[in-house]
């Protein structure tokens, strides 16, 4: 099974990738949240690139992912879930332990990205995207990705996981990336009941304000326990979300929005992020 489970992680992750990002695209495109400012050929043509980039480069430096560390932990019995003690945990109640740490992890490296400023400069590939759609959840810079790609290895090999928690993991938190990125509209009614069990793009769209106590918030990418756990949690932008403003005030050109320019954020000066105090 472990082997079988290793063969064809690529196929299911790639499948499950691009049919959320069919149906995101799909759907935010049929019943938009907020008007486009920006060509999306232009947008999706720079965002696109940087995945690909960053995929290439993951396999790059990292011929052991996530998934494979998981069966390696297992085989040479490493981690917490290896424990003599622990063998006869049910592969269910593993799972679930499994991804609310890691993505409490998530959650943890989020928030450190904002506070130390040269973590900051890679995040701001991210943050400086004018318009919030699908492709916003996929873009990030590549030495970011590595580095969450690092931290991700450490976690699961101290961990110990079954590699199947891991691999679902992997799945929702990519699924739920872009998901709660779309400029998709959602009833109110429904976001208040959506965002008890997982981070909403109403939600998570806070994240991306221009005010910097706004984009100091809402950190969580699938669950949205830990914002209301530790303090990070605004409920809504304080100019609606047809009316607030997207991105970094000092990356505001189409210029800034190209692949080259992206690559480069982290040596631009400007849109040090502020650490302004948040409050629910």
């Amino acid at each position: 099974m472990s082997e079988a489970l290793l063969a064809n992680e690529g196929t299911l992750r790639i499948a499950f990738f691009a049919a959320v990002l069919f149906l995101m695209a799909l759907l935010e495109a049929l019943f938009p949240r907020r008007p486009r400012e920006i060509s999306r050929l232009f947008r999706w043509s720079n965002n696109f690139a940087i995945v690909v980039l960053d995929s290439v480069l993951v396999k790059l430096f990292f011929p052991l992912l996530a998934v494979a560390a998981a069966l390696l932990a297992e085989d040479r019995g490493w981690g917490f879930f290896n424990l003599p003690n622990l063998s006869d945990v049910p592969v269910w109640l593993a799972v679930v332990f499994t991804i609310l740490i890691l993505d409490l992890s998530i959650y943890a490296q989020h928030v450190l990205f904002h506070i130390v400023p040269p973590l900051w400069r890679l995040h701001r590939v991210h943050h400086t995207d004018l318009d919030f759609d699908v492709t916003t959840g996929i873009r990030f810079h590549p030495i970011e990705i590595l580095l969450s790609m690092a931290i991700k290895l450490v976690f699961v090999i101290l961990l110990g996981p079954p590699a199947v928690a891991v691999l679902v993991f992997e799945i929702l938190l990519n699924a739920s990336a872009m998901f709660n990125h779309s400029n998709l509209k959602i009833p109110l009614a429904f976001d208040r009941v959506i965002r008890l069990f997982m981070v909403t793009p109403d939600m998570h769209r806070v994240h991306h304000s221009v005010l910097p106590h706004e984009t100091n918030s809402n950190y969580g990418f699938f669950l949205p326990w830990w914002d209301r756990m530790f303090g990070t949690y605004i409920d809504q932008p304080e100019k609606g979300h047809e009316g607030m403003t997207i991105g970094i005030e000092e990356f505001r050109t189409q210029k800034d929005m190209r692949l080259d320019q992206l690559l480069l954020q982290p040596l631009r000066t400007g849109g040090i992020q502020k650490q302004d105090s948040v409050h629910d």
